[in-house]
């Protein structure tokens, strides 16, 4: 989408990293992490009665035999541990935003 709003093609060999600097976009991956953390962060303040906390607190049934698919749950810890902060943040409201929002280039 940014090669045809830009009138490049791949027949111009222009990197997709400097197109996404050029239009100033973040990568892919990244808005879909701020997505995940934000509702995560959402859930975490929630009751702990309300539903879908006690949903997420719910055990995971025995595994099979082949390699265990990975959760949402189990993507929420790697993206935690990657941008290094703790599942306690979540209920520091200012500070959670000020973390997770910060995917937009300068």
């Amino acid at each position: 989408m940014l090669r045809w709003s830009g009138g490049v093609s791949r027949t111009d060999k222009i990197r997709n990293d400097y197109i996404r600097g050029s239009f100033k976009v973040a990568m892919v991956y990244e808005k879909l992490r701020e997505n995940r953390l934000r509702w995560y962060g959402h859930v975490m303040r929630r009751d702990d009665d309300h539903m879908t906390k006690r949903v997420m607190n719910i055990e995971e049934g025995k595994k099979g035999r082949r390699r265990p698919p990975i959760t949402w749950l189990q993507t929420i810890r790697n993206d935690l541990k990657s941008i290094n902060i703790s599942e306690r943040t979540t209920y520091n409201r200012k500070m959670w935003r000020r973390i997770t929002r910060r995917t937009d280039p300068n």
